[in-house]
């Protein structure tokens, strides 16, 4: 894990802070080319009402607008949870290089956890994934928001 990595999920994770803050379960994204944050997000399913407003989608939306472009060319999406099917296929149509993220997803992780969006040999891009950057604040993060809601 590089100290690129640790500055940019530190980034994404006082993001997910402020999706916490807002009630909506806590996950950060950053979407990073050439060293520079290109834009970020935060949860917002709940506040947008919108089923796709999970903070990578909302990410890479922003992204899009400012690049022009739909296609995210050699940009790595930093996010603090194992993305889900919606967005890691997302990630794919966006041809986003690399993908780093903190928490694994027991429940719906898509990134190798319940299922390997990223390994189908079918699909016709590739995503680089490392997982576990941040992992154990990241996941405190997660686990600290359920237990208060329970």
């Amino acid at each position: 894990m590089s100290a690129l990595d640790q500055q940019f999920m530190s980034h994404a994770l006082k993001l997910a802070e402020k999706a916490a803050a807002e009630g909506e379960v806590p996950v950060g994204a950053v979407l990073v080319k050439d060293e520079k944050i290109l834009a970020e997000g935060w949860n917002r399913p709940i506040a947008g009402h919108d089923p796709s407003g999970h903070a990578e989608i909302l990410a890479l939306r922003s992204a899009a607008q400012v690049m022009e472009n739909y296609r995210l060319l050699e940009t790595t999406l930093y996010v603090t949870l194992e993305p889900c099917v919606m967005c890691a296929g997302a990630m794919i149509h966006a041809r986003i290089k690399r993908l780093v993220f903190g928490a694994y997803d027991a429940k719906t992780g898509a990134a190798g956890s319940v299922t390997d969006i990223f390994n189908l040999t079918q699909l016709n891009h590739r995503v680089d994934v490392q997982g576990g950057v941040l992992a154990q604040p990241c996941g405190d993060l997660l686990s600290t928001f359920f237990k208060a809601r329970r």
